[in-house]
């Protein structure tokens, strides 16, 4: 009966427990209940993109730091991405992270807080840009003076292509390659700078031919309508174009980033069609005002040397006084030609008879009868001078071959053999050596490999803890770790989960959610 109204062993000792986890659920469950979705406003501080994927950074102001996360599959959703020192908006959910013992925000969307961010964020890349030589005029390149083919980078249902095509057709048509791209929202970046990346891609003279010039087009808005022309990647990708740019987003007194990288910047989009072509009635009004030129030119000229030429004839004798002497002694030459002709006749006869007087029939038969005979006795001559030659060769040739022997060719056939022989037998005990040298100290470096290798230290009883699968070394980085593991010579021991040390309120732990 004194045990039921004995006092209770301490104060408190009635109060209900709770698991770490129902604390930690409760919790989490109170935060997510209480808040909901909510919107809040600060400075960013620093961002971390994890290789996972997922985005942590801080929203802060002049006393508190907010934890925010954004997971992978959310941030094709910002409009904006978080940059340190920006000031934002951000929306989300606020919830708790039990295993470390905090909250955090997982946001939604982030805005900036006014047009005021937005410009001080445009003036860091502006500077940033600028560093790298981007709007250094060195680098721009002219544009051609009629292009065949024009690359336009708008919004297919605009009136600003309406404006190009028309303006276009007006001055010069030319064939034009529309990239639909969106102009405003967070599709606006990405897709402009897919387009100028396609376009250089394509391949002159292709079945799509490649663009002389691009035009990025976009009609007039706010900062806010504009800011896909603003982004690195957009600015990035006209620096890096091959292709001469001319950038036509807002109206005059609107401008970007594009504004600043590309080749020209026209104050409005049909501006940039009047860039890109020069007006076709123009030229040919100073075709036909060349022309015109040309062939006045070419009259007078023709005019001046007429006369020139009309100067100098006045200059020259008659032709009568020039062809007086040479008719004249035409004349002489037609009468002696014909007693000439007699003469030369005449001499050319006589030295015919003089060589023909000593040719007789009787004289050049007595002449091929001596040849004859002079041919006769130098056939019968040559027949015994032939055997005679022949013999001598024969014996040149006998005794030339008694003095040849095969006996020195075969001691030096036999000599040569010995020592091949005795080659082949050096170079074999010589390999032979050489692989015996090279096994021994290949099995000297395997004993030694084997007993430099950690796994024959754990069998003298030594371990290997690990944790989060890297090798722990230290107490603190064993308190750390969330499994730690035990590797004996004989297997692996898995400890599990371990508890995890305090945070220090000063720096997140690492891989913590911040």
């Amino acid at each position: 009966m004194s045990d039921l109204i004995d006092a209770p062993d301490g104060p408190g000792s009635n109060a209900p427990e709770f698991t770490v986890s129902e604390i930690s659920g409760a919790v989490k469950k109170t935060l997510e209940g209480a808040f909901g979705r909510i919107r809040v406003r600060g400075e960013v501080g620093r961002v971390f993109r994890a290789r996972s994927g997922h985005l942590y950074y801080d929203i802060k102001d002049e006393r508190n730091v907010l934890a925010c996360t954004t997971w992978k599959g959310q941030l094709a959703n910002l409009t904006v991405m978080p940059e340190e020192g920006m000031e934002v908006i951000v929306s989300g959910r606020l919830t708790a992270f039990g295993a470390q013992s905090k909250y955090n925000l997982n946001v939604e969307q982030v805005e900036p807080a006014g047009a005021g961010a937005l410009m001080a964020m445009l003036e860091k890349r502006k500077k940033q840009l600028a560093a790298e030589g981007l709007f250094e005029e060195a680098r721009k390149r002219p544009l051609p003076f009629l292009p065949e083919i024009i690359g336009v980078v708008t919004s297919p249902s605009g009136a600003v292509i309406r404006d190009i095509l028309h303006r276009l057709r007006d001055r010069f048509p030319r064939k034009v390659l529309i990239w639909p791209v969106a102009v405003q929202g967070r599709d606006c970046a990405p897709q402009v700078a897919a387009a100028i990346e396609g376009f250089n891609r394509l391949s002159p003279g292709g079945p799509l031919p490649r663009p002389d010039v691009i035009i990025v087009a976009r009609g007039g808005g706010s900062i806010e309508d504009l800011w896909g022309f603003n982004e690195e990647i957009v600015a990035r990708a006209a620096a890096a174009s091959q292709i001469p740019l001319i950038s036509a987003v807002g109206h005059e007194t609107d401008t970007t980033l594009i504004d600043f990288v590309s080749d020209r910047r026209a104050p409005t989009p049909t501006a940039a069609a009047e860039m890109a072509v020069p007006v076709r009635l123009e030229l040919l009004a100073h075709l036909d005002s060349q022309g015109a030129r040309l062939s006045g030119a070419l009259s007078r000229n023709m005019t001046r040397r007429g006369e020139r030429l009309r100067d100098l004839a006045r200059a020259l004798p008659r032709p009568d006084s020039l062809l007086a002497t040479p008719r004249q002694r035409y004349d002489n030459a037609a009468s002696r030609l014909p007693l000439a002709l007699r003469t030369g006749v005449q001499s050319r006869r006589l030295g015919l008879a003089r060589i023909t007087a000593p040719l007789r029939p009787r004289l050049l038969t007595q002449r091929l009868q001596s040849l004859s005979d002079r041919l006769e006795a130098s056939a019968k001559r040559l027949v015994p001078a032939l055997a005679r030659g022949t013999s001598r060769a024969r014996q040149d040739l006998d005794a030339r071959a008694a003095r040849l022997s095969p006996a020195p060719l075969l001691r030096e056939n036999t000599r040569r053999k010995e020592r091949l022989a005795e080659l082949s037998r050096r170079l074999q005990t010589a390999s032979q050596t050489a692989v015996a040298g090279r096994r021994d100290r290949l099995s000297s470096l395997e004993r030694i490999l084997q007993s430099l290798n950690y796994e024959e230290t754990l069998k003298r009883g030594y371990a290997v803890i690990r944790g989060d699968g890297a090798v722990v070394t230290t107490k603190a980085a064993a308190e750390q770790a969330r499994n730690l593991e035990i590797q004996f010579a004989d297997g692996r021991l898995n400890l599990g989960q371990t508890k995890t040390a305090k945070p220090r309120k000063d720096k997140p732990e690492q891989g913590s959610l911040f």
